[in-house]
């Protein structure tokens, strides 16, 4: 009688959703086949769900076209050591997760070396750098999309590809219930994931508390890091601009610790804005980038919104503020236009709403896993 052989499987993500939905992935095939074998780059997430981390994809995150510049050494680090992991390794498949000019080098020694190749979470191609679909043909076996309209893309350009769904319909997501006569609004702030995000936009929403305090005096404010050293952070920043923790609470457990509390937040674009979508939250999208990096991003970006809110809905259903619109004066102005308008909230929440409903169903992990288990044979 045969003995089975054991499967290897690489798994990369270099952001902090990716690590999430990468650990989802990892829980289920490891259910389905528990001989199997990850390693790969990623963050706790991945880690504790039983990926041996060769890459802390923390040193490795970042935003902004120049600002790619300033991890330069740690991502060719990262590389060199994922490449020679994969020579080594040899896995039986190679599961890549949005961050794609990390991951599309990776697919490229991976097709060199005669692995396969199964593509999590698309680029957005389809908004900007759309040349890319020709790389992708060439070095991925498949790709695993979590928008309807991603699959239709990707097949007119003759590339394997599977419509899943979108990972975060497979969490508990708390019920919002703050009514709109409150005299008192609670607003979240959610500057980003990255310590440079962070950076970039907290200091405006604190600057913006007391242009907002004008219309409402008694407005509770709450920050949501998603881990200790954002924790650590913010709080340092609060205190450097002097803002009293009783004016501006910070609540440990990511935005969805948030959520349930506040009329409306200020969040960074990016996936905590559909996570504010999915919950029911009604929001207003900031982002701020440098001038270099903007400028060149206005030249290949093809979409009209930046915020995937706006973008599935197809037309601006929440406000944003874009670099040099992102100044405490505008984002008052925003915060007063949602709360002061009659019927406003409840507005934009049906059409949030609607949004969740064109994410789709639960599921995308099992059935990225059936994929993944398919392609490992």
């Amino acid at each position: 009688m045969g003995v089975t052989r054991q499967k290897k499987v690489m798994i990369i993500a270099g952001e902090t959703s990716g690590d999430l939905h990468g650990a989802q992935l990892v829980r289920v095939m490891q259910r389905q086949q528990p001989e199997t074998v990850f390693i790969g780059m990623g963050g706790t997430a991945m880690a504790e769900a039983g990926v041996r981390i060769l890459v802390d994809a923390a040193s490795l995150s970042v935003v902004g076209i120049t600002e790619v510049l300033g991890r330069a050494g740690n991502i060719l680090k990262g590389f060199r050591i994922i490449k020679q992991a994969l020579r080594r390794f040899r896995p039986d498949l190679l599961i890549l997760i949005d961050f794609p000019d990390f991951n599309l080098r990776v697919a490229r020694t991976a097709k060199l070396l005669g692995i396969r190749v199964l593509y999590y979470i698309s680029p957005q191609i389809w908004a900007w750098r759309t040349g890319r679909v020709r790389t992708i043909k060439k070095r991925v076996d498949h790709m695993a999309v979590i928008f309807p309209f991603e699959s239709r893309f990707f097949r007119a350009n003759a590339v394997p590809v599977t419509y899943v769904g979108h990972p975060l319909l497979d969490h508990d997501w708390p019920e919002v219930k703050i009514p709109n006569n409150n005299p008192f609004p609670v607003i979240g702030f959610l500057p980003g994931s990255r310590k440079q995000e962070i950076e970039r936009h907290f200091p405006i929403m604190l600057e913006s508390m007391p242009l907002i305090n004008r219309c409402f005096e008694q407005a509770h404010y709450l920050v949501a890091p998603a881990d200790k050293r954002q924790h650590r952070l913010t709080e340092a920043m609060m205190h450097a601009q002097g803002v009293p923790p009783d004016v501006c609470e910070i609540v440990d457990g990511g935005a969805r610790a948030v959520f349930p509390r506040c009329h409306l937040v200020l969040a960074a674009s990016g996936t905590v804005t559909l996570e504010a979508a999915i919950a029911g939250v009604p929001m207003i999208v900031i982002y701020k980038v440098s001038p270099l990096s903007y400028l060149l991003g206005r030249i290949m970006i093809r979409v009209s919104h930046i915020s995937l809110v706006n973008l599935i809905a197809g037309r601006e259903i929440v406000p944003e503020l874009i670099q040099k619109e992102v100044v405490p004066e505008n984002i008052a102005h925003e915060v007063a236009a949602m709360l002061n308008r009659e019927n406003r909230l409840d507005t934009v929440r049906r059409e949030l709403a609607v949004v969740r409903k064109k994410l789709g169903t639960g599921g995308a992990a099992e059935r990225v896993a059936d994929l993944a288990l398919e392609m490992i044979g």
